[in-house]
């Protein structure tokens, strides 16, 4: 994995979830548990004397701090969307239509297994991909054109190989994209192949 890359999606949501469930805690102990105030009377400060609980400063700056730190974190999952698993893409890969088969020469259905995406389905994905490389910016654009050109599925090393953006700016670029689900990374060995969606 290439040092300069920016954390995933799925890591930045998990650590917002953590920071979440840590900012909760905090919150929930410092309102349950305020501290007592003591005050001691008397001429030689023998007489002490609990007031009850109240909040100090110290603890109202705790419970501020958790309560802004809860409200980020969680705005940011609610803002992030759902997370997309490999399977999520696997179901959606199964439920594309599949064209009809053949028919043989004896009239029937041919059953062999084409292994084949049809010629038909590959340039309607190709239209759709050119028309959203027309909308990018000048980096995400070129990482997008050469995943195009390789008919959409290319490992990463190939991409900087093919374009002239360093290692951090393809990795920089591919996050962008994979943010607006665009392409997605599945790890293959040392590194990533990424696939146009």
């Amino acid at each position: 994995m290439d040092s300069c890359q920016m954390p995933s999606p799925r890591r930045k949501r998990l650590v917002a979830a953590v920071v979440f469930v840590s900012s909760v805690v905090v919150l929930a102990i410092q309102l349950i548990t305020p501290s007592p105030v003591v005050v001691t009377a008397g001429e030689t400060g023998t007489e002490v004397a609990e007031l009850g609980d109240y909040f100090q400063y110290r603890d109202v700056a705790v419970i501020a701090t958790a309560a802004c730190t809860l409200g980020a974190s969680g705005t940011y999952l609610l803002a992030a969307g759902p997370v997309r698993s490999a399977s999520d893409s696997a179901t959606r890969v199964d439920s594309e239509p599949t064209p009809p088969r053949p028919a043989s020469s004896d009239g029937g259905v041919d059953e062999s297994p084409s292994l084949e995406p049809s010629t038909e389905l590959l340039e309607a994905r190709k239209e759709e991909w050119e028309e959203t490389a027309d909308r990018l910016a000048n980096k995400e654009r070129e990482v997008y054109e050469a995943l195009l050109d390789a008919d959409g599925v290319l490992p990463q090393s190939d991409i900087v190989e093919r374009t002239d953006l360093s290692k951090a700016s393809v990795s920089r670029a591919l996050d962008s994209l994979e943010v607006k689900n665009l392409v997605e990374r599945k790890r293959r060995g040392m590194g990533n192949v990424i696939l146009l969606q």
